[in-house]
């Protein structure tokens, strides 16, 4: 095991309320996906409350927003999970229920091993993320940086099989 992790964090806005019919299939979706994450390689860590998911944690002062904090052991095993599982048909459907976002609504960083990351600490990240692009600070799948501890700071590879979206 290394002696950095990936923690990622991503928002995103329902189109209706979760107890919404709409909503249903999402909402239904949630425990088996999050299972899913919970014995997917490289999982560390997911933030959640007693109902085993992160739906009533609230980031930037909305209501409204879902938030999704995790810990992988690397950018390929969270790539993996998001678009190699069966995540991705979760992700497939996510515009009948989230609207498009308009500014990054996702941003990984590194952290010591060990360590776990805080809504305040990511809502500055994405914040960081929006107004300077990706840096070490915080950056995407599609412009990743390796942990502090790469040997030669090599390059993370950056997997075009993800199809991550624009």
């Amino acid at each position: 095991m290394g002696t950095w992790h990936l923690a990622q964090f991503n928002i995103t806005m329902p189109v209706e309320p979760l107890t919404s019919p709409r909503l249903a299939g999402f909402v239904d979706a949630l425990d088996e996906i999050n299972a899913l994450a919970d014995v997917a390689p490289g999982f560390v860590w997911r933030m959640q409350t007693e109902d085993g998911n992160a739906t009533a944690i609230r980031a930037f002062d909305d209501e409204r927003l879902i938030i999704n904090l995790t810990v992988w052991t690397s950018i390929e095993t969270l790539g993996d999970y998001v678009y190699r599982s069966g995540h991705v048909g979760v992700l497939r459907r996510r515009r009948e229920w989230m609207e498009a976002p308009t500014q990054a609504n996702q941003a990984m960083w590194w952290v010591p091993a060990g360590e776990l990351p805080t809504v305040p600490e990511a809502e500055r990240r994405l914040v960081h993320l929006r107004e300077h692009g990706p840096t070490p600070h915080a950056f995407t799948f599609r412009e990743p940086f390796p942990a502090p501890d790469s040997p030669d700071g090599a390059e993370v590879e950056h997997n075009a099989d993800w199809g991550c979206p624009a």
